[in-house]
């Protein structure tokens, strides 16, 4: 693992630029954990990530669905997860993403992947305490850990 970075993103317009600049750095097989309660801004993430990926349709919360799949220019696919509902690695494994061709994000990760990667990135969002879940615009603490061979000497 690399050190966290530990990072306080003041609104959703810099919750974006997070998500671009994270994407920057993305390729096929590239695995992107979210953890964080509700209004964190796990989406926003992922919406400066597929906006940045020239992700094709919204990128919303695939809350119902569980999995969305969004073509991208570059024609890595961009695969966005809500696992909130999922109990375990196994329920997630039914869904049979194709991890080693995507771009996966999956919001709720925690203990969803555990022991099933060899890289990934992990990012840690909190909202202030408190806090109302619709302010998009209230800052958020973000830790971003980067885990694996895949992560070794890549700036992010």
């Amino acid at each position: 693992m690399t050190e966290a970075i530990d990072l306080v993103v003041p609104d959703a317009e810099a919750m974006e630029a997070l998500g671009a600049r994270i994407a920057a750095q993305l390729r096929a097989g590239d695995v992107v954990l979210l953890n964080g309660e509700l209004g964190a801004g796990k989406t926003t993430l992922t919406r400066g990530i597929g906006s940045a990926l020239g992700a094709r349709g919204a990128v919303t919360s695939p809350t119902f669905v569980l999995a969305r799949t969004h073509p991208t220019a570059s024609g890595v696919p961009l695969v966005h997860v809500d696992a909130y509902r999922l109990g375990s690695a196994a329920e997630l494994d039914d869904l049979d993403l194709d991890l080693a061709g995507s771009i996966t994000v999956v919001e709720w990760a925690a203990d969803k992947l555990d022991g099933e990667l060899e890289s990934w990135l992990v990012l840690d969002l909190v909202r202030p305490l408190g806090g109302d879940p619709a302010d998009d615009d209230a800052p958020r603490h973000v830790r971003l850990a980067a885990h694996g061979p895949r992560w070794e000497g890549v700036a992010i």
